[in-house]
């Protein structure tokens, strides 16, 4: 008995394209390549990524559901802008979560772990000269990994993972704005390591922690009513 041979269905196809289509444009917005405002034209998209303008399309219809994509009139799609409000919330929220998980974390964070820390921090160092804040950030993720992803209680865990998401939604590379504050985030990161090495008490890692962030946010919203 011989076995046929199906091709993959016309449907199939084009949902494996839109799919890489919505993946590629997703990062180029959340990379900050398409920045806020930036028109989207589908026609050059897909022939950029190879592909019809269809699942191109589709793609952004995707994003649009995401808040990510709005459609101007006359204009067409565009980048959206991000929502201070929902920034504000956003780091607020993982001030006070991340200096808790970064507290539980601190009696289990050993020799290596810190090293590797420091290690990630002198990088965010040598970034500074030849600023680029998209890395920059994605090291910042990667140091504050460090220090948090020890914490035994994985409840406060999941809420910092799903702040960094949201983060991440809200194409979120504050050091875009305001690229000053990378310099004392850098000195803020060795400062709370030494709090860490020396058994500081958890409060008051935490609160280091804490302000840490918010005083991310702090110089955001003060940059904002400039």
């Amino acid at each position: 008995m011989t076995e046929t041979v199906t091709e993959p269905s016309a449907a199939a196809a084009a949902g494996s394209k839109s799919e890489q289509a919505y993946r590629a444009v997703k990062a180029r917005i959340v990379e900050g390549t398409y920045s806020p405002g930036y028109r989207l034209v589908l026609g050059s998209i897909a022939k950029d990524l190879g592909v019809s303008v269809v699942p191109v399309r589709e793609a952004i219809r995707r994003l649009e559901a995401e808040g990510l994509v709005t459609f101007e009139r006359n204009v067409g799609a565009t980048v959206a802008g991000i929502d201070p409000t929902e920034y504000l919330y956003t780091m607020q929220t993982l001030s006070i979560v991340e200096g808790a998980a970064t507290a539980l974390s601190a009696p289990l964070i050993d020799a290596v772990a810190i090293s590797r820390a420091r290690a990630v921090n002198e990088e965010m160092r040598a970034c500074l000269n030849h600023f680029d804040p998209v890395r920059f950030t994605r090291l910042n993720q990667d140091f504050h990994s460090v220090l948090f992803e020890h914490c035994p209680n994985p409840h406060i865990l999941d809420l910092v993972h799903r702040g960094w998401n949201r983060l991440a939604a809200l194409r979120s590379s504050t050091f875009r704005f305001v690229p000053g504050r990378a310099h004392e985030s850098v000195n803020e990161h060795e400062a709370l390591l030494q709090l860490i090495e020396s058994g500081a008490a958890a409060d008051e890692i935490e609160k280091a922690a804490r302000l840490h962030r918010s005083a991310t946010l702090d110089a955001y919203l003060a940059q904002s009513k400039q």
